[in-house]
Protein backbone atom coordinates (compact mmCIF):
# COMPACT_ATOMS: atom_id res chain seq x y z
CA UNK A 1 0.00 0.00 0.00
CA UNK A 2 2.89 2.37 0.69
CA UNK A 3 4.24 1.79 -2.81
CA UNK A 4 0.79 2.22 -4.36
CA UNK A 5 0.16 5.52 -2.53
CA UNK A 6 3.68 6.75 -3.35
CA UNK A 7 3.20 6.03 -7.06
CA UNK A 8 -0.23 7.66 -6.99
CA UNK A 9 1.17 10.76 -5.29
CA UNK A 10 4.11 10.91 -7.69
CA UNK A 11 1.85 10.68 -10.75
CA UNK A 12 -0.59 13.26 -9.36
CA UNK A 13 2.22 15.80 -9.04
CA UNK A 14 2.90 15.63 -12.78
CA UNK A 15 -0.73 15.75 -13.85
CA UNK A 16 -0.68 19.52 -13.35
CA UNK A 17 1.77 22.05 -14.82
CA UNK A 18 2.82 23.13 -11.32
CA UNK A 19 5.45 20.41 -10.81
CA UNK A 20 6.85 20.86 -14.31
CA UNK A 21 7.11 24.63 -13.82
CA UNK A 22 8.83 24.18 -10.45
CA UNK A 23 11.34 21.73 -11.91
CA UNK A 24 12.06 23.94 -14.91
CA UNK A 25 12.47 27.12 -12.88
CA UNK A 26 14.69 25.41 -10.29
CA UNK A 27 16.97 23.95 -12.94
CA UNK A 28 17.30 27.38 -14.54
CA UNK A 29 18.16 28.99 -11.19
CA UNK A 30 20.63 26.25 -10.25
CA UNK A 31 22.32 26.53 -13.67
CA UNK A 32 22.62 30.30 -13.22
CA UNK A 33 24.31 29.95 -9.83
CA UNK A 34 26.58 27.22 -11.17
CA UNK A 35 27.75 29.23 -14.17
CA UNK A 36 28.23 32.31 -11.99
CA UNK A 37 30.51 30.38 -9.63
CA UNK A 38 32.46 28.84 -12.52
CA UNK A 39 32.97 32.30 -13.99
CA UNK A 40 34.19 33.61 -10.63
CA UNK A 41 36.65 30.70 -10.34
CA UNK A 42 38.03 31.36 -13.82
CA UNK A 43 38.38 35.06 -13.02
CA UNK A 44 40.42 34.50 -9.85
CA UNK A 45 42.16 31.26 -10.82
CA UNK A 46 45.52 32.94 -11.49
CA UNK A 47 45.47 34.72 -8.12
CA UNK A 48 44.43 31.55 -6.30
CA UNK A 49 47.31 29.64 -7.86
CA UNK A 50 49.76 31.96 -6.11
CA UNK A 51 48.16 31.46 -2.68
CA UNK A 52 49.30 28.63 -0.45
CA UNK A 53 46.49 26.20 0.46
CA UNK A 54 44.10 28.19 -1.72
CA UNK A 55 40.50 26.97 -2.08
CA UNK A 56 40.05 24.64 -5.02
CA UNK A 57 37.32 24.11 -7.56
CA UNK A 58 35.12 22.25 -5.06
CA UNK A 59 35.33 25.03 -2.45
CA UNK A 60 34.69 27.86 -4.91
CA UNK A 61 32.00 26.26 -7.07
CA UNK A 62 30.40 23.20 -5.46
CA UNK A 63 29.88 24.34 -1.87
CA UNK A 64 28.30 27.73 -2.78
CA UNK A 65 26.13 25.96 -5.36
CA UNK A 66 24.72 23.56 -2.77
CA UNK A 67 24.36 26.38 -0.22
CA UNK A 68 22.24 28.38 -2.65
CA UNK A 69 20.26 25.25 -3.59
CA UNK A 70 19.47 24.63 0.10
CA UNK A 71 18.02 28.13 0.53
CA UNK A 72 15.97 27.86 -2.65
CA UNK A 73 14.60 24.45 -1.67
CA UNK A 74 13.69 25.86 1.75
CA UNK A 75 11.47 28.33 -0.10
CA UNK A 76 10.06 25.83 -2.61
CA UNK A 77 9.45 22.70 -0.52
CA UNK A 78 6.50 24.22 1.43
CA UNK A 79 4.80 24.88 -1.93
CA UNK A 80 5.16 21.19 -2.81
CA UNK A 81 4.10 19.81 0.58
CA UNK A 82 1.18 22.14 1.28
CA UNK A 83 -1.29 20.06 -0.77
CA UNK A 84 -0.30 16.58 0.42
CA UNK A 85 -3.11 16.32 2.96
CA UNK A 86 -4.95 19.61 2.41
CA UNK A 87 -5.66 18.62 -1.18
CA UNK A 88 -7.51 15.55 0.08
CA UNK A 89 -9.68 17.79 2.24
CA UNK A 90 -10.35 20.23 -0.61
CA UNK A 91 -11.32 17.42 -3.00
CA UNK A 92 -13.64 15.89 -0.38
CA UNK A 93 -11.64 12.63 -0.48
CA UNK A 94 -10.13 12.91 2.99
CA UNK A 95 -13.04 11.14 4.72
CA UNK A 96 -12.89 8.37 2.13
CA UNK A 97 -9.16 8.02 2.67
CA UNK A 98 -9.58 7.74 6.43
CA UNK A 99 -12.36 5.14 6.10
CA UNK A 100 -10.30 2.95 3.76
CA UNK A 101 -8.66 -0.19 5.22
CA UNK A 102 -5.25 1.46 5.08
CA UNK A 103 -3.03 2.19 8.05
CA UNK A 104 -2.32 5.82 8.83
CA UNK A 105 1.39 5.05 8.69
CA UNK A 106 0.99 3.69 5.14
CA UNK A 107 -0.82 6.85 4.03
CA UNK A 108 1.80 9.18 5.49
CA UNK A 109 4.81 7.17 4.31
CA UNK A 110 3.30 6.75 0.85
CA UNK A 111 2.75 10.49 0.44
CA UNK A 112 6.17 11.25 1.89
CA UNK A 113 8.01 8.85 -0.43
CA UNK A 114 5.99 10.11 -3.39
CA UNK A 115 7.20 13.65 -2.68
CA UNK A 116 10.81 12.52 -2.30
CA UNK A 117 10.43 10.85 -5.69
CA UNK A 118 10.26 14.37 -7.09
CA UNK A 119 12.89 16.08 -4.93
CA UNK A 120 15.68 13.47 -4.86
CA UNK A 121 16.00 13.31 -8.69
CA UNK A 122 16.18 17.11 -8.57
CA UNK A 123 19.27 16.80 -6.37
CA UNK A 124 20.63 14.24 -8.81
CA UNK A 125 20.29 16.69 -11.68
CA UNK A 126 21.97 19.36 -9.55
CA UNK A 127 24.90 17.00 -8.88
CA UNK A 128 25.48 16.54 -12.60
CA UNK A 129 26.47 20.20 -12.89
CA UNK A 130 29.67 20.02 -10.81
CA UNK A 131 30.46 16.59 -12.27
CA UNK A 132 30.65 18.26 -15.69
CA UNK A 133 33.74 20.12 -14.42
CA UNK A 134 35.70 16.86 -14.55
CA UNK A 135 36.13 17.50 -18.26
CA UNK A 136 38.76 20.14 -17.51
CA UNK A 137 39.33 20.08 -13.77
CA UNK A 138 39.43 18.00 -10.61
CA UNK A 139 37.00 17.76 -7.72
CA UNK A 140 37.22 16.73 -4.10
CA UNK A 141 34.84 13.78 -4.27
CA UNK A 142 34.71 13.53 -0.48
CA UNK A 143 33.34 17.05 -0.13
CA UNK A 144 31.05 16.56 -3.13
CA UNK A 145 29.57 13.43 -1.54
CA UNK A 146 29.09 15.21 1.79
CA UNK A 147 27.31 18.08 0.06
CA UNK A 148 25.00 15.71 -1.82
CA UNK A 149 24.30 13.76 1.37
CA UNK A 150 23.74 16.94 3.39
CA UNK A 151 21.32 18.41 0.86
CA UNK A 152 19.43 15.10 0.59
CA UNK A 153 19.04 14.88 4.38
CA UNK A 154 18.04 18.54 4.48
CA UNK A 155 15.35 18.05 1.84
CA UNK A 156 14.10 14.96 3.66
CA UNK A 157 13.67 17.08 6.80
CA UNK A 158 11.97 19.89 4.85
CA UNK A 159 9.52 17.38 3.39
CA UNK A 160 8.69 15.79 6.75
CA UNK A 161 8.02 19.18 8.35
CA UNK A 162 5.92 20.30 5.37
CA UNK A 163 3.91 17.06 5.46
CA UNK A 164 3.12 17.57 9.15
CA UNK A 165 2.01 21.15 8.60
CA UNK A 166 -0.21 19.97 5.74
CA UNK A 167 -1.80 17.42 8.08
CA UNK A 168 -2.73 20.00 10.74
CA UNK A 169 -3.60 23.02 8.57
CA UNK A 170 -7.13 23.68 7.40
CA UNK A 171 -6.04 24.80 3.93
CA UNK A 172 -2.99 24.71 1.67
CA UNK A 173 -2.10 28.37 2.15
CA UNK A 174 -1.85 28.02 5.91
CA UNK A 175 0.16 24.82 5.47
CA UNK A 176 2.68 26.59 3.22
CA UNK A 177 3.00 29.59 5.55
CA UNK A 178 3.36 27.38 8.63
CA UNK A 179 5.96 25.17 6.96
CA UNK A 180 8.02 28.10 5.76
CA UNK A 181 7.87 29.82 9.16
CA UNK A 182 9.00 26.71 11.05
CA UNK A 183 11.76 25.94 8.55
CA UNK A 184 12.98 29.53 8.68
CA UNK A 185 13.10 29.49 12.48
CA UNK A 186 15.08 26.23 12.52
CA UNK A 187 17.37 27.59 9.81
CA UNK A 188 18.04 30.96 11.46
CA UNK A 189 18.80 29.54 14.90
CA UNK A 190 22.41 29.09 13.84
CA UNK A 191 22.71 32.26 11.76
CA UNK A 192 21.52 35.20 13.87
CA UNK A 193 23.22 34.64 17.21
CA UNK A 194 25.48 37.40 18.46
CA UNK A 195 26.66 34.96 21.12
CA UNK A 196 26.82 31.33 20.05
CA UNK A 197 24.62 28.95 22.00
CA UNK A 198 25.21 25.20 22.08
CA UNK A 199 21.48 24.62 22.39
CA UNK A 200 20.61 26.72 19.35
CA UNK A 201 23.47 25.19 17.36
CA UNK A 202 22.23 21.70 18.14
CA UNK A 203 18.72 22.64 16.91
CA UNK A 204 19.80 24.58 13.84
CA UNK A 205 19.33 23.13 10.36
CA UNK A 206 21.98 25.50 9.02
CA UNK A 207 24.65 24.51 11.55
CA UNK A 208 24.37 20.79 10.83
CA UNK A 209 24.16 21.32 7.08
CA UNK A 210 27.26 23.52 7.01
CA UNK A 211 29.11 20.95 9.10
CA UNK A 212 28.43 18.31 6.46
CA UNK A 213 29.34 20.74 3.68
CA UNK A 214 32.83 21.11 5.13
CA UNK A 215 33.44 17.45 4.28
CA UNK A 216 33.27 16.16 7.84
CA UNK A 217 30.93 13.19 8.19
CA UNK A 218 29.63 13.40 11.73
CA UNK A 219 27.16 10.96 13.26
CA UNK A 220 25.74 13.86 15.28
CA UNK A 221 24.81 15.80 12.12
CA UNK A 222 23.37 12.78 10.32
CA UNK A 223 21.47 11.68 13.43
CA UNK A 224 20.00 15.17 13.78
CA UNK A 225 18.43 15.09 10.32
CA UNK A 226 17.22 11.51 10.74
CA UNK A 227 15.65 12.23 14.14
CA UNK A 228 14.05 15.43 12.87
CA UNK A 229 12.57 13.62 9.87
CA UNK A 230 11.32 10.64 11.87
CA UNK A 231 9.83 12.91 14.56
CA UNK A 232 7.68 14.90 12.12
CA UNK A 233 6.63 11.76 10.24
CA UNK A 234 5.48 10.22 13.53
CA UNK A 235 3.66 13.45 14.42
CA UNK A 236 1.91 13.33 11.02
CA UNK A 237 0.85 9.72 11.63
CA UNK A 238 -0.44 10.61 15.08
CA UNK A 239 -2.41 13.55 13.65
CA UNK A 240 -3.96 11.29 11.00
CA UNK A 241 -4.87 8.74 13.68
CA UNK A 242 -6.54 11.51 15.67
CA UNK A 243 -8.59 12.59 12.63
CA UNK A 244 -9.53 8.96 12.01
CA UNK A 245 -10.79 8.55 15.58
CA UNK A 246 -12.93 11.68 15.24
CA UNK A 247 -14.46 10.34 12.04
Amino acid sequence: MIRYIALREFKNQFQTPFAWIILGVLQFIFAYFFLTQVEAFNKYQVRLAAVENAPGLTDVVVIPLFSNAAIILLLVTPLLTMRLICEERRNKTFALLLSAPIKSSEIILGKYIGLLGLLIPLIGLLTLMPLSLLVGGTLDFGKLFCNVLGLSLLVASFSAIGLYMSSIASNATLAAIGSFALLLILWMLGATQSHRSDLFDSLSLLTHFQSLQSGLLSTADISYFILLTVTFILLSIRRLESDRCQK
